[in-house]
């Protein structure tokens, strides 16, 4: 299995632009801050379900510090060095690691520059890849209803796909292995 921590790989997003898909790394804070600031307020509260206009300090360093165990986390940058630019991410962290089905918790932000362009479907299909070397066998997701783009993406990702609308979210579980229990 590769290293999750020093994962990277290339694709390209819809409209042509070549990206590089990686492990975020403790030095991508300056990073994280400029691509959080470039948000909009909407896609701040899909992904957050609430508004807010920074990242804590503390936030940061759970955002950019993991083991790549319990969580993984996935950036999609443009540019190289110093000029390289977070213009999305991914991350899974383990919710249930007990019994047979391991599970965790998904979730995605991307640029609206960047929407509609494919980058959260490639960004879970590598997501899914490690979690399996990982033995982990699903993804679940609380996704508001209004974020249409978000579970359009779900549900055309190709995995096995759990919906529960009940409460203020969208329950979502994607099946990441042949085991559907």
């Amino acid at each position: 299995m590769a290293d999750a921590s020093n994962y990277a790989q290339t694709a390209t997003l819809r409209n042509g632009t070549q990206v590089k898909i990686r492990s975020i790394r403790p030095d991508d804070k300056k990073r994280l801050v400029t691509a959080f600031k470039n948000l909009d307020s909407e896609s701040i509260y899909t992904r957050f379900f609430y508004h807010k206009k920074m990242l804590t300090d503390q936030e940061l360093k759970s955002a950019t510090e993991l083991d790549f165990e319990k969580a993984v986390a996935l950036v999609v940058t443009i540019g190289e060095g110093e000029l390289e630019v977070i213009i999305g991410g991914g991350r899974y962290v383990v919710i249930d690691d007990t019994g047979k089905s391991r599970s965790a918790e998904v979730a995605f932000t991307v640029e609206e520059d960047y929407h509609r362009q494919g980058m959260a479907r490639i960004l879970l299909q590598h997501l899914a890849a490690i979690a399996r070397e990982k033995g982990l066998s699903c993804f679940v997701a609380e996704v508001l209803p209004e974020n249409r783009g978000m579970l359009t993406v779900f549900s055309r990702c190709g995995l096995p796909i759990k919906t529960d609308h009940g409460g203020e979210a969208v329950h979502v579980t994607l099946m990441l292995t042949g085991d559907q229990t």
